[in-house]
């Protein structure tokens, strides 16, 4: 097996600075109005306590999302070094329509448990579940998620798997 690049997922430029911008501006607006009119009581915190969070998801997407993934032969990590996921752990994979997954992106069940980690944008892990996407362009995801598929199916078939391009070669001119 080669360490080779199959497929990666970055951060859509545009998505990014959108989100990121929502988010800042949430956290700008509801310090501003609890630092310029403050309101009584509960009110006053609630507004301080969402104004803090947002700032500071706006703060872990931006670092979040500077890293893009990678999908090798042997697994799917992120370029910052973290393994989400070895391909041989992998149990399936899901892209449904009503399947719990980021905007854009798809979910890995994996055969172990993992840490819960989270790179807001980009991907989360909760136990066996690992979903991919967020601020990604849709056209990468499934590019990722089609060669991951092949790959399961190919490993899942083990000596049965019959490579359907084996014999072909494109016309020479």
């Amino acid at each position: 097996m080669s360490d080779d690049v199959l497929a990666t997922i970055e951060a859509s430029a545009m998505r990014r600075w959108i989100a990121i911008g929502m988010l800042g501006f949430v956290g700008f607006v509801c310090l501003w109005i609890s630092l310029s009119k403050p309101p009584s009581g509960g009110y006053l915190i609630t507004l301080l306590g969402l104004g803090v969070l947002a700032a500071w998801m706006a703060w872990r997407l931006w670092s979040a999302t500077e890293h893009k993934l990678i999908l090798t032969e042997k697994d799917l990590r992120s370029a910052d070094g973290m393994v989400l996921a070895e391909v041989a752990d992998i149990e399936a994979l899901d892209r449904g329509f009503f399947a719990f997954k980021p905007t854009h992106g798809f979910l890995i069940k994996t055969k172990t448990k993992g840490p819960k980690t989270w790179r807001p944008g980009m991907w989360w892990r909760m136990g066996r579940s690992i979903g991919v996407g967020g601020v990604t362009p849709g056209s990468q995801s499934k590019f990722m998620a089609e060669m991951l598929s092949a790959m399961i199916a190919k490993r899942d078939l083990g000596d049965d798997w019959v490579d359907p391009f084996e014999d072909f070669k494109p016309d020479e001119k």
